[in-house]
């Protein structure tokens, strides 16, 4: 999920008269498979590879996957919900009215290709008029174009239950560290390429030095990343969190006035959480060292580059130039309507969300899922209870947590109040870009130092994913991705135990992952494993890292086992507790999964390649090295034939021996839930 995220579902029975029901398909589409491929050499191809060649990668896309096609229907559905409401005029502060607007506005690139760079010119003379350091603190606190450090509220982590100010690292706008640091070939050609279209910017804009800006700019962003954590590092919790005093933070950054700032920013609070002291004393000692004039420079970047994206078709192109087509192999850019459905999304989801779910979640679906739900927590704890490695002592404690998820699936029991969102369609698409912005940060404040609600919802309805919260021990999953390939009304068990099962057990498994295995029931960061069993469980994680470090994703780059540590460890534990369910399911029906029940697979063969369908993509070469760098999970291929080498289900449901490419010895198989 922030935080890794995945969803689908279970099947009912759809009724064809009155009296009769029509049987369950398999879920199983032929079309899918590569029948050229032999399951035991290559299990991704063969359950993906049709799928692949009758989903070429279009021109727009740098990764075209299920999950990618699911979030094109979600978007075509809300795009007809959008434009029947655009197609009225509606009263003033209504949110028909709002959602009417932000579309409209994001589709009318000539009125922006007029303003051109009119909308920012506002900020950036802001910026020319800073004569003194001293004004950083307030500029800081209540700017939100531009920063070199990021501030939000949530559970604090060693009192779940309230919620706390957290920094965290920023500044630097490629927002991975590697990318400043490391010296391959690829990533050296991305950061000349970066200083280039920083250069570019700046011209546009109308500067007339833009190199000497960009040879600035990438210079106070290499320092402020090199002082950054890694993507592992920031994996740990516990060394990312440093509650202090404000009067604390003052000594340990005194180039900064934080009680300004604090108040700049409308969050005056007698405490924080620094999530990076070492990046943030580099802030501080950038504002001492470097001079004004450079400051300034960078955060006039910061504004060129946050605002491209809504201002005229040529910066607009000029951005995705780079961020697209260089970083991303990406073609052209999407169409206009999809950039203004996700607009729309963006600033008002949850309006948006309310009116999808009215016409497509059937409230069948939300009871289905919620059995599939408790089916797969009993098999986890079964599991749990099983398991050879783990004192009782530990297990019931475990046990404790998993009885005490948090469940949420479809949409929000209550829905957010958009009332105070002005949007003027008189003003300019980017200031109305800057109010929505500003909205959504002082909701984000407005639950400073005050209870944690844990009936809030951090995707909306008609997103295509789920995820765990460890401060509130909660799994989701939002309307959006309760479709197939991830869940299948008129599938058997099979197929969505092996789809929406996994996802379901994969989030329930992240509150065992080697992160949220730091956090107890109640989302407080609390050690509740005996010592011994800590220590067995990091031995059984460090085969999984080890292993996915193992795996060439590229000529020559190997995968980052570290980073992806918790998605993968997820995957595994999915598997395992949606196989078991699954089991158990059939075993109350007198069957079992390895035994044919007349259809072409076996229902075991059928969960697996369901699983290997919710992964089937096509990407490009520069995605793939992207994604290496800045996703936590594991490539797509790798779900696959990576994660299923430790499934000894899947060994027997498809025969592999010790002759495919794909086989693990038993000993060597990661086992952990």
């Amino acid at each position: 999920m922030k935080k890794t995220l995945l969803a689908a579902l279970g099947a009912i029975v759809l009724m064809t008269t009155a009296c009769h029901k029509q049987p369950l398909s398999t879920g199983i589409r032929p079309e899918n498979l590569d029948t050229t491929i032999v399951p035991q050499e290559d299990f991704y191809q063969f359950a993906t590879g049709g799928w692949q060649k009758n989903n070429p990668l279009g021109a727009e896309y740098a990764r075209f996957g299920s999950f990618d096609k699911l979030g094109l229907q979600c978007m075509e559905q809300v795009n007809e919900l959008i434009k029947e409401i655009a197609s009225k005029r509606h009263k003033q502060g209504s949110i028909e009215q709002k959602i009417s607007d932000v579309y409209r506005l994001s589709m009318d690139t000539a009125r922006r290709d007029i303003e051109g760079i009119e909308p920012i010119r506002r900020t950036m003379d802001e910026i020319t008029a800073i004569k003194d350091k001293a004004e950083l603190s307030q500029l800081l606190g209540e700017s939100m174009e531009y920063g070199l450090f990021a501030m939000y509220v949530d559970a604090d982590a060693m009192n779940s239950s309230m919620n706390i100010l957290n920094e965290y690292q920023a500044g630097f706008a490629l927002g991975q560290r590697d990318y400043y640091v490391d010296e391959d070939e690829h990533t050296l050609m991305i950061r000349n390429e970066y200083k280039k279209h920083i250069a570019r910017m700046f011209t546009l804009y109308g500067f007339k030095d833009g190199e000497q800006a960009a040879e600035t700019v990438l210079r106070l962003e290499t320092r402020l990343a090199t002082a950054a954590k890694s993507n592992v590092e920031l994996r740990d919790p516990q060394a990312n969190y440093n509650k202090m005093s404000v009067a604390d933070l003052q000594q340990l950054v005194p180039q900064i006035d934080w009680l300004t700032f604090l108040r700049a920013l409308n969050a005056e609070t007698d405490s924080l959480s620094v999530g990076q002291i070492a990046h943030l004393q580099e802030v501080g000692k950038m504002i001492e060292e470097e001079s004004l004039e450079d400051i300034k420079t960078l955060f006039r970047w910061q504004v060129l580059d946050g605002a491209s994206a809504y201002l005229s078709t040529e910066m607009y192109n000029a951005n995705f130039d780079f961020y697209g087509r260089i970083l991303s192999g990406k073609e052209e850019p999407s169409p206009l309507w999809k950039r203004a459905v996700n607009m729309v999304n963006g600033t008002l989801g949850e309006a948006v969300g309310q009116m999808y779910v009215k016409k497509h979640f059937p409230e069948e679906n939300k009871q289905r899922m919620l059995d599939l739900v408790h089916n797969l927590q009993k098999s986890l704890g079964e599991r749990i209870q099983a398991l050879e490695w783990m004192s009782d002592t530990t297990k019931a404690k475990a046990q404790e947590k998993l009885d005490a998820f948090y469940i949420k699936i479809g949409y929000p029991d209550k829905w957010r109040d958009y009332s105070k969102l002005d949007i003027d369609i008189n003003l300019a698409y980017y200031t109305n870009i800057q109010r929505a912005a500003k909205f959504e940060q002082e909701y984000s404040l407005s639950f400073l130092n005050k209870p944690v609600d844990r009936d809030r919802w951090y995707m909306t309805p008609q997103t295509v994913n789920a995820y765990y919260n460890p401060a509130t021990n909660e799994i989701c999953f939002p309307a959006g991705i309760l479709q197939y390939p991830f869940f299948d009304m008129s599938a058997d068990d099979a197929f969505n135990y092996g789809a929406i099962g996994v996802v379901i057990g994969h989030e329930m498994t992240h509150g065992f992952d080697d992160q949220g295995s730091q956090f107890d029931k109640d989302g407080n960061m609390f050690n509740w494993w005996t010592a011994g069993d800590k220590s067995r469980f990091d031995e059984r994680t460090k085969v999984m890292r080890d292993f996915f470090d193992n795996i060439e994703v590229a000529p020559g780059v190997h995968g980052n086992g570290g980073f992806t540590l918790g998605e993968n460890i997820a995957d595994h534990g999915g598997l395992q507790v949606a196989f078991q369910a699954l089991c158990n399911k059939m075993k109350e029906e007198g069957k079992c999964p390895m035994e044919s029940d007349g259809n072409q697979y076996t229902p075991a063969q059928r969960f697996f390649l369901a699983y290997a369908n919710v992964w089937a993509a096509n990407i490009r070469p520069e995605e793939i090295l992207q994604r290496t760098k800045s996703d936590p999970h594991s490539l797509g291929r790798w779900r696959v034939n990576g994660a299923l080498p430790h499934i000894n289900a899947w060994y027997k449901a498809w025969n592999i021996t010790e002759e495919s490419p794909l086989y693990v010895a038993p000993e060597k198989r990661v086992s952990i839930w």
